[in-house]
Protein backbone atom coordinates (compact mmCIF):
# COMPACT_ATOMS: atom_id res chain seq x y z
CA UNK A 1 0.00 0.00 0.00
CA UNK A 2 1.75 3.50 -0.87
CA UNK A 3 1.72 6.54 0.87
CA UNK A 4 -1.38 8.57 1.21
CA UNK A 5 -1.13 11.95 -0.87
CA UNK A 6 -1.66 15.36 0.35
CA UNK A 7 -5.34 15.37 -1.09
CA UNK A 8 -6.23 12.09 -0.06
CA UNK A 9 -5.04 12.81 3.82
CA UNK A 10 -7.11 16.41 3.50
CA UNK A 11 -10.14 14.44 2.00
CA UNK A 12 -10.05 11.88 4.72
CA UNK A 13 -9.96 14.56 7.62
CA UNK A 14 -12.63 16.33 6.17
CA UNK A 15 -14.80 13.08 6.16
CA UNK A 16 -13.79 12.54 9.50
CA UNK A 17 -14.74 15.98 11.21
CA UNK A 18 -17.73 16.35 8.77
CA UNK A 19 -16.00 20.08 7.91
CA UNK A 20 -15.61 21.58 4.91
CA UNK A 21 -12.15 20.71 2.94
CA UNK A 22 -11.26 24.12 2.70
CA UNK A 23 -11.31 24.39 6.07
CA UNK A 24 -9.19 21.30 7.06
CA UNK A 25 -6.47 23.01 4.24
CA UNK A 26 -6.56 26.02 6.33
CA UNK A 27 -5.99 24.24 9.53
CA UNK A 28 -3.37 21.94 8.57
CA UNK A 29 -1.60 24.94 6.99
CA UNK A 30 -1.92 27.47 10.24
CA UNK A 31 -0.50 23.98 12.59
CA UNK A 32 2.58 24.03 9.70
CA UNK A 33 3.01 27.08 10.29
CA UNK A 34 2.86 27.43 13.86
CA UNK A 35 5.10 24.24 14.29
CA UNK A 36 7.50 26.10 12.27
CA UNK A 37 7.84 28.98 13.97
CA UNK A 38 7.53 27.28 17.63
CA UNK A 39 10.30 24.41 16.34
CA UNK A 40 12.93 26.27 17.97
CA UNK A 41 11.44 25.87 21.42
CA UNK A 42 9.95 22.70 21.15
CA UNK A 43 6.94 22.05 19.38
CA UNK A 44 3.88 19.30 20.51
CA UNK A 45 1.63 17.29 18.34
CA UNK A 46 -0.07 15.41 21.31
CA UNK A 47 -0.03 11.51 20.29
CA UNK A 48 2.49 12.04 17.56
CA UNK A 49 5.68 13.10 18.18
CA UNK A 50 7.81 16.76 18.93
CA UNK A 51 10.14 19.32 16.78
CA UNK A 52 13.21 19.48 18.82
CA UNK A 53 16.00 21.66 17.42
CA UNK A 54 19.36 19.35 18.22
CA UNK A 55 22.55 21.23 18.40
CA UNK A 56 25.33 18.78 16.05
CA UNK A 57 29.03 19.02 17.10
CA UNK A 58 32.05 19.43 14.27
CA UNK A 59 33.25 16.17 13.66
CA UNK A 60 35.74 14.38 11.24
CA UNK A 61 34.08 12.27 8.46
CA UNK A 62 35.37 10.94 5.27
CA UNK A 63 34.34 11.72 1.58
CA UNK A 64 33.33 8.51 -0.11
CA UNK A 65 34.34 9.19 -2.70
CA UNK A 66 37.99 9.86 -2.48
CA UNK A 67 38.79 8.12 0.94
CA UNK A 68 39.81 11.97 2.18
CA UNK A 69 39.44 12.66 5.83
CA UNK A 70 37.03 16.09 6.04
CA UNK A 71 36.19 17.98 8.58
CA UNK A 72 32.60 18.61 9.27
CA UNK A 73 31.51 21.85 10.72
CA UNK A 74 28.80 22.38 14.02
CA UNK A 75 25.37 22.83 13.05
CA UNK A 76 21.82 22.87 14.15
CA UNK A 77 19.23 20.48 12.80
CA UNK A 78 15.49 19.78 13.26
CA UNK A 79 14.30 16.45 14.59
CA UNK A 80 11.07 15.17 15.54
CA UNK A 81 11.35 12.42 18.00
CA UNK A 82 8.18 10.40 17.92
CA UNK A 83 5.60 9.74 20.73
CA UNK A 84 5.53 6.69 22.89
CA UNK A 85 1.73 6.52 21.90
CA UNK A 86 2.40 6.65 18.44
CA UNK A 87 5.42 3.91 18.35
CA UNK A 88 2.76 1.67 20.25
CA UNK A 89 -0.23 2.24 17.56
CA UNK A 90 2.21 1.46 14.61
CA UNK A 91 4.40 -1.01 15.51
CA UNK A 92 1.51 -3.66 17.84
Amino acid sequence: MAAMTKSQIMKALAEKTELPKKKVVQLLEELTCLAYKEAKNGFTLPGMGKLVLVKRKARIGRNPATGEQIKIPAKKVVKFRVAKACKDAVLS
